[in-house]
């Protein structure tokens, strides 16, 4: 609040101020390896500074000074990347692009392609030396190591910089290879992942709420186990359970983001990784107390959880919605997966994560950087990212507050980078009850053979 009550006073102070006009006359040709040439300021008769640049404390880019000739630049995703919405956010960063076009000569076209056939169009438009965009989506599994092997993307890490608009664990972190960034977002609200639960049957068990155990600093492994299994109820009599505490089988990936741990750590498996053991031997535990399959596919676990008698299920914010309308007889919460013994708090994770990224075949790629920076470099009126979708989302405050705990803490899986079956195989097995100890010597070097097809140069 005070930031923008800040950015008011300046906005009436600029109002007060005689300015003349600066020169926007751009050069033609810009050399990507000259260094760039900030605005100067214009001064009065008398000397004074004719113009005032509200002062904030983080990077920004200092003003450059080109023109693209009327160049159309194209933004490729696999979905419409436009900027839409009549929020005061998305409106301040369609002004800034407005004045931005104007004053640099340029267009923007913003192309969608079909996710099933996405990765394929762009790897062979990006070998060909023809990229589909100046500006395009990718995945991080056949980003890195593949792409910025090839020479085919800038590294961004030298534009990236201004983090009030660029997510920066993305590129110093995520997008990471030989010690450069090949990709950014301005996307600062991470996926939530975590454990919706029905609050409903909770009552109707006599369980403890289980907000007390986030509340109490107590949502551990354990705790979950413990109220997991005591979800497991025959409430008829009937001799057979009738309800559930789980409804997802397996909790692999989940158990090693919030143990900090992984299968592959860059071009090593990291299967006898002591944080990773922990997280096989939390996966098998939890699934002799699941609710059995009863021979679905990869959709059951969500049917069981909307069928009313499951406590909980393993999802991201992208499913609530269908699942508060599907039941509305039930109130629906989410907390936090519980964290692992590994960990100093809660996380939130992606296996297949995305940001964008620069063909190497585009001239000015620093021009680029420079347009999504100042697209994007606005005062929000939010007191957080991702205020407007989680109170959207969710009325109980517990729960947005158990969101924003996951949020702020996201790990990254590499596993699909690699050959999906080897995966698919180890966690069978582990479900199938094979003792931790002769699952990582089986299968160890099935995955560092398919980390080796990988980055092998």
């Amino acid at each position: 609040m005070k930031r923008i009550l800040f950015a008011i006073f300046l906005l009436l102070m600029f109002t007060l101020v005689a300015c003349s006009s600066s020169d926007d006359t751009a050069s033609e040709d810009v050399n990507k390896d000259e260094a760039v040439e900030t605005d100067e300021v214009s001064n009065d008769d008398n000397g004074d500074a004719a113009e005032e640049e509200a002062e904030v404390d983080y990077y920004q880019t200092p003003e450059m000074d080109f023109d693209l000739g009327g160049q159309t630049l194209k933004v490729v995703a696999w979905w419409d990347m436009e900027i839409t919405g009549e929020d005061p956010d998305s409106i301040q960063a369609r002004e800034n692009l407005e004045a931005l076009k104007e004053k640099h000569n340029f267009d923007i076209e913003y192309i969608t392609i079909d996710f099933g056939e996405y990765q394929e169009r762009i790897t062979a438009s990006l070998l060909a030396n023809e990229p589909i965009g100046d500006l395009i989506r990718v995945g991080k599994k056949y980003t890195i190591p593949s792409f910025a092997q090839q020479d085919l993307l800038w590294a961004v890490d030298e534009w990236v910089k201004n983090e009030n608009v660029f997510n920066l664990q993305f590129t110093e972190e995520i997008f990471q290879y030989e010690g450069q960034g090949y990709a950014f977002t301005d996307a600062k609200a991470n996926i939530v992942q975590g454990l919706f639960y029905n609050r409903t049957l909770m009552d109707e068990l006599g369980l403890d709420p289980i907000q007390t155990y986030i509340d109490e600093d107590n949502w551990t492994w354990d705790t979950f186990a413990e109220v997991v299994a005591s979800a497991n109820q025959d409430t008829n009599n009937d001799g057979q359970t009738d309800t559930w505490g789980l409804a997802n089988p397996s909790v692999l990936e989940r158990a090693l983001a919030s143990n900090d741990a992984a299968l592959t750590q860059g071009n090593e498996q990291t299967l006898d990784d002591p944080a990773t053991v922990e997280a096989l031997e939390f996966t098998a535990s939890i699934f002799e107390i699941a609710r059995p399959t009863e021979g679905g596919d990869w959709t059951e676990p969500e049917q069981f959880f909307r069928e009313g008698n499951t406590l909980f299920f393993t999802g991201a914010d992208f499913h609530y919605n269908g699942i508060v309308n599907d039941m509305p007889d039930y109130d629906i919460g989410f907390v936090p997966f519980p964290i692992g013994p590994n960990a100093d708090g809660y996380r939130t994770y992606e296996a297949d994560i995305q940001a964008i990224a620069i063909p190497k075949t585009v001239e000015n790629p620093e021009q680029l950087l420079y347009i999504w920076e100042k697209i994007f470099d606005i005062q929000s009126i939010y007191d957080y990212p991702g205020q407007a979708q989680l109170e959207s989302m969710f009325s109980n405050e517990a729960d947005i507050e158990n969101a924003r705990l996951v949020m702020e803490n996201l790990n990254v899986l590499d596993h699909f980078t690699f050959n999906n079956d080897v995966y698919w195989n180890f966690e069978a097995e582990l479900l199938e009850g094979t003792a931790i100890s002769t699952l990582i010597e089986s299968h160890a070097p099935a995955f560092q053979g398919a980390i080796d097809e990988v980055y092998a140069e």
